[in-house]
């Protein structure tokens, strides 16, 4: 009866815990989505590194670098 008590919605400290688990896992899921982008940016960077090292003087072939490496530049732009 009271472990009922005590886990029951309308007790202020199972609240409280509750919420402060809630506030864990949020930040914990924000952090992850921040670490996820960051790791996107990095590979998106190292493939435009990538793409403006490479030199040709096929003008398909330019034109398909610059195609890739206007690509990568939009996709670094969507992740603000």
């Amino acid at each position: 009866m009271e472990e009922q008590i005590a886990n029951s919605p309308e007790n202020p400290a199972a609240q409280s815990s509750n919420q402060m688990t809630n506030n864990a896992e949020e930040r914990r899921a924000a952090d992850q989505r921040r670490a996820a982008r960051e790791r996107k940016r990095q590979s998106l960077n190292l493939q435009r590194e990538s793409v403006l090292s490479q030199k040709t003087s096929n003008p398909g072939r330019r034109a398909a670098l610059e195609a890739a490496l206007a690509e990568i530049d939009a996709q670094i732009q969507s992740l603000g």
